[in-house]
C-alpha cells in the first residue's frame, strides 16, 4: 500500500484594516497591501487578488504565510473580502482615500467630526444632512451621494466580472452603460460586453460565457462569433464579406459545424442585423451606408443648383487679382470644374495648391452672396482649413451635431443643413458612415467640393470612399500634379512626391537650413539616443521648436520598442518628470502631459486623435482637467484609458494633422507596416521640419511596397450602376 500524502498545510484566517495601497491591477486586481492587524505592532504585507480596496477598509482573508527572498514575511491570501469600516479613525481614512468623488482628506475629518461611527449611514441614507457640515453644499452632496451609490454597484459588478475572468479596469464603464442591472444584462447576453463596452473584446466576451455556462455549440455563440467576425473586418476597412469566406472566418474563432453557422447566418439576416447581398453579407449600417452614399451622390448630381451658374472665365481672373497670383493650368481647370459642377473632387499631394484653391473658392461663392461651408474631419484639419481661408470652418460631428443621448446626428434628411456650397477638407479620412451621415443632410440644390490627398492611408473606419468616387467617375475630379512649394525649405516637399512616385529621397547636400534630415540608425537602441537628443537638444537649440508643443515623433506600430507606447513613456521621463501625477491603466499621468483621445466621446465633445495638455489633477473629485485647443474637458479617473499620452503616435493617428516638426521612425523592425503611403502620409505631416531616423533598408521596403491593402466595398459598383 502507497504511504498516504502529507495533508496539505490548513489555510488560516486573519482580518485587519488596509494601512496603505502598495499596488493594486486594474487588470486583474493583483493586489500588494500593508494591513494592521490586532496584536502585531507593525503592518504585515498581504498579496492576493482584490477586484477594489481602499485604504481604511477592514479585510477578512484566508490564506497562508510565507517567506519571500526579497521582501521577507508575507501572507499569500487565497481570498481577500472587504468590509465597510466601522471605527472612526478607518472610517475617516477611507474617506480621505479617494473613494468618494468629493471626499478629500480636510472633508473626511470635517464629516467624521460631525457623525462619528454613523458618517456612513449618514451619505448613504440621509445624505441631505451633509449640507450640516462646512464645504458641502448642494451640489457637493449630490456628488458625494451619486458618487457613494455608483463605488457601491461597481464593487458588486468588479467581483461578479472578476469571478467571470473580466478585470477591474471596465467595471466603471460597464455600470455607466448598465446601471443597476449590468449583472441581469450579462448574464443573460454575455457577448453584449464586445458589442456595447468600448474596449472588451470577443474573446473577453466569450471566456464569460463559457464561464457562465454557455454551450460552445449555441446558436447565441454562434451568432455573436458571425457578428463579430464582421465587424472585425469593418475595423480593418471592409465594408462587407463574401459568405463563404465569412462562414470559415467564423470557424476557425469558434470551432463550430459550419452547419451550426450558416443556420445562425439565416437567423441574423432574418433578424436584419445583417443583409445578404448575392454572396456578400454586411452589418446592415454599413450596407444602408453603402446604398445611401451612392443614391446622394446620384441625387446631388441631378438637381438643380441653388444658384444662377458662376462664369469661371471671369471668377477666375477676379480671384487671381484678388489673391495676387496667376493660376496654373491644372489649377484653373480645378477651379472651372468647382465652380461649374454640383459635385466634384479636387486631389493632390503637398504643395500643389489645394489650400490656395480651396480658398479662391471661398471668395468667389462669397463674393456671390452664397453661404460657404467649410468643414473636415479632425478639429486640427478644420482649424488649418479657418487658417487658410479666414473662415470659420467645423468639424463633421459637430457641424451634423451628434447627439450623445439619441446616437444620432441632430441634421440629417428631417432636418438639413442650411447652406449653398459645402468645402470638405482630408475627404481621403472619412469613412462610410460619416460620409453616409454628411451626405444625409445636404439639402439637394447645394453645391459639393470634396478636397483630399488620394495616395494617403485611407480612412481607419471602413470603406474607401474618396478613391470609390474617383475610380466610379461618378463624380468629375482633377488631381494637381505641379508642386509649387518648392521655396526654400522645400526638401519635405520634393521628397514626399518621391516616395510617392517610388522615388529614392533625395538629400540636400551643404545646405545648412534644409527642412529635411535622413539620420541612419541600424539599431532600436541608436534609434531611441538619436531620439532623445533631437528632442532635448538638436531641434530646440537650432530650429527653436518648443518639445513639448512643437515637436511629435511619429512611428508605424503601437507595440514594441520602437513603438508609441514605449516612446510616451521614454519622451515623459526627457521632457515632462516631474510635478503633480496619478497612476491608471498602467500608465503615469502628469500635470503638463500631452495626451490624445483615443476614442470618440460625443458626451464630452471630443474625438479620436484630438490632442491637448493636462491642465490640472483634482484628487478629491476625482477628476483629471485636459486643456483641448483651449477648451477645458474634465475625466473621471475611471475614464483615462481613454487617454494616451501624445509625445509620440502612430502614424495613423497622425491623419489630418500637422505639426512644425516631425521625427519619424523607421526600423525593419516595423517591417509589416512598411508601405509606401504610410511613408508618404508620415513625411507629409511636418510642416517646417522633418527627421527621417532609421535604417535605410526600412526606407528602401517602405518605397518600394506599393501593394494598397484590398478593402470590400460594393459602393464603386452602386455609383456605376442604376438606382437600387
Amino acid at each position: 500500500m502507497a504511504p498516504a500524502a502529507a495533508a496539505a498545510e490548513p489555510a488560516e484566517e486573519m482580518s485587519g484594516v488596509v494601512e496603505n495601497l502598495v499596488y493594486h491591477s486594474e487588470t486583474n486586481g493583483y493586489t500588494v497591501c500593508a494591513v494592521t492587524i490586532p496584536g502585531k505592532k507593525d503592518p504585515v504585507t498581504v498579496v492576493g487578488h482584490c477586484p477594489a480596496i481602499w485604504v481604511g477598509e477592514s479585510i477578512r482573508t484566508t490564506g497562508r504565510w510565507v517567506r519571500h527572498k526579497r521582501h521577507g514575511l508575507q501572507f499569500q491570501a487565497e481570498t481577500i473580502t472587504c468590509i465597510v469600516p466601522s471605527s472612526v479613525k478607518g472610517i475617516e481614512r477611507y474617506l480621505a482615500s479617494g473613494v468618494i468623488r468629493g471626499i478629500g482628506k480636510v472633508n473626511a475629518a470635517r464629516l467624521v467630526k460631525a457623525f462619528g461611527k454613523d458618517t456612513l449611514d449618514i451619505i448613504e441614507k440621509h445624505s441631505k444632512r451633509l449640507e450640516e457640515v462646512e464645504g458641502i453644499g448642494p451640489m457637493r452632496r449630490q456628488m458625494i451621494k451619486e458618487s457613494w451609490q455608483e463605488q457601491k454597484a461597481v464593487r458588486d459588478i468588479m467581483i461578479f466580472l472578476q469571478g467571470h475572468g473580466i478585470g477591474t479596469a471596465q467595471s466603471g464603464r460597464i455600470y455607466r452603460q448598465y446601471g443597476s442591472h449590468a449583472i441581469a444584462m450579462i448574464t443573460a447576453d454575455p457577448y453584449r460586453l464586445c458589442r456595447d463596452i468600448w474596449g472588451i473584446g470577443f474573446k473577453t466576451a466569450d471566456r464569460v460565457a463559457m464561464s457562465l455556462g454557455v454551450p460552445s455549440h449555441s446558436p447565441l455563440r454562434a451568432r455573436a462569433g458571425l457578428v463579430h467576425t464582421l465587424l472585425s473586418l469593418a475595423e480593418a476597412g471592409h465594408c462587407f464579406c463574401p459568405e463563404p469566406l465569412l462562414l470559415l472566418e467564423a470557424q476557425t474563432l469558434l470551432d463550430i459545424p459550419v452547419e451550426i453557422l450558416a443556420a445562425a447566418l439565416n437567423h441574423e439576416v432574418e433578424c436584419g442585423s445583417v443583409i445578404r447581398e448575392d454572396d456578400r453579407i454586411y452589418i446592415a449600417s454599413l450596407y444602408e451606408a453603402e446604398v445611401r452614399v451612392a443614391e446622394r451622390i446620384r441625387r446631388l448630381n441631378e438637381a438643380h443648383a441653388a444658384f444662377r451658374p458662376i462664369e469661371t472665365d471671369k471668377a477666375i481672373p477676379w480671384a487671381e487679382a484678388k489673391m495676387g497670383l496667376l493660376f496654373a493650368p491644372r489649377q484653373a481647370e480645378a477651379l472651372t470644374l468647382a465652380l461649374s459642377r454640383k459635385v466634384s473632387i479636387m486631389t493632390g499631394g503637398p504643395g500643389v495648391g489645394k489650400t490656395t484653391l480651396v480658398r479662391a473658392l471661398s471668395d468667389v461663392f462669397r463674393r456671390r452672396n452664397l453661404t460657404v461651408t467649410l468643414a473636415a474631419p479632425t478639429g486640427r484639419a478644420a482649424k488649418r482649413m479657418e487658417e487658410a481661408t479666414g473662415q470659420p470652418a467645423a468639424t463633421l460631428h459637430r457641424l451634423l451635431k451628434y447627439q450623445p443621448r439619441t446616437g444620432q446626428f441632430e441634421h440629417g434628411p428631417d432636418l438639413p443643413l442650411e447652406g449653398h456650397v459645402f468645402i470638405l477638407d482630408e475627404v481621403s479620412m472619412i469613412d462610410l458612415p460619416l460620409m453616409s451621415a454628411f451626405l444625409a443632410a445636404l439639402p439637394d440644390p447645394s453645391h459639393l467640393v470634396l478636397v483630399g490627398d488620394i495616395d494617403q492611408l485611407p480612412s481607419v473606419g471602413p470603406g474607401n470612399v474618396l478613391r470609390d468616387l474617383i475610380d466610379s467617375g461618378a463624380v468629375p475630379s482633377v488631381k494637381l500634379d505641379v508642386v509649387f512649394r518648392q521655396e526654400s525649405g522645400g526638401w519635405i516637399v520634393r521628397n514626399a512626391h518621391r516616395v510617392n512616385q517610388g522615388e529614392p529621397l533625395q538629400l540636400p547636400e551643404g545646405e545648412d537650413d534644409s527642412d529635411f534630415y535622413f539620420i541612419e540608425r541600424q539599431e532600436p537602441e541608436q534609434v531611441i539616443a538619436t531620439l532623445k537628443d533631437l528632442v532635448v537638444n538638436r531641434i530646440p537649440d537650432r530650429f527653436g521648436f518648443d518639445p513639448m508643443n512643437d515637436i511629435q515623433a511619429l512611428t508605424p506600430m503601437r507595440r514594441y520598442q520602437l513603438g508609441a507606447d514605449n516612446l510616451n513613456a521614454l519622451m515623459q521621463e526627457w521632457l515632462n518628470p516631474d510635478g503633480p501625477h496619478l497612476e491608471r491603466f498602467g500608465r503615469l499621468y502628469r500635470a503638463g502631459d500631452r495626451v490624445m483621445q483615443i476614442r470618440n466621446n460625443y458626451d464630452k465633445d471630443v474625438f479620436n486623435g484630438d490632442i491637448g495638455r493636462i491642465a490640472s489633477l483634482h484628487a478629491e473629485d476625482r477628476k483629471l482637467t485636459v486643456d483641448m485647443d483651449g477648451r477645458s474637458v474634465a475625466y473621471d479617473f475611471n475614464e483615462l484609458d481613454e487617454l494616451t499620452h501624445a509625445y509620440a503616435c502612430t502614424i495613423h493617428k497622425a491623419q489630418g494633422c500637422e505639426y512644425p516638426a516631425v521625427i519619424v521612425l523607421l526600423a525593419t523592425q516595423h517591417f509589416r507596416m512598411l508601405q509606401r503611403n504610410l511613408l508618404y502620409t508620415a513625411l507629409t505631416r511636418g510642416k517646417k521640419l522633418v527627421c527621417l531616423v532609421g535604417s535605410r533598408k526600412a526606407v528602401h521596403i517602405a518605397i518600394r511596397n506599393n501593394e494598397i491593402g484590398l478593402r470590400r466595398t460594393g459602393l464603386r459598383q452602386r455609383l456605376l450602376g442604376p438606382a437600387r
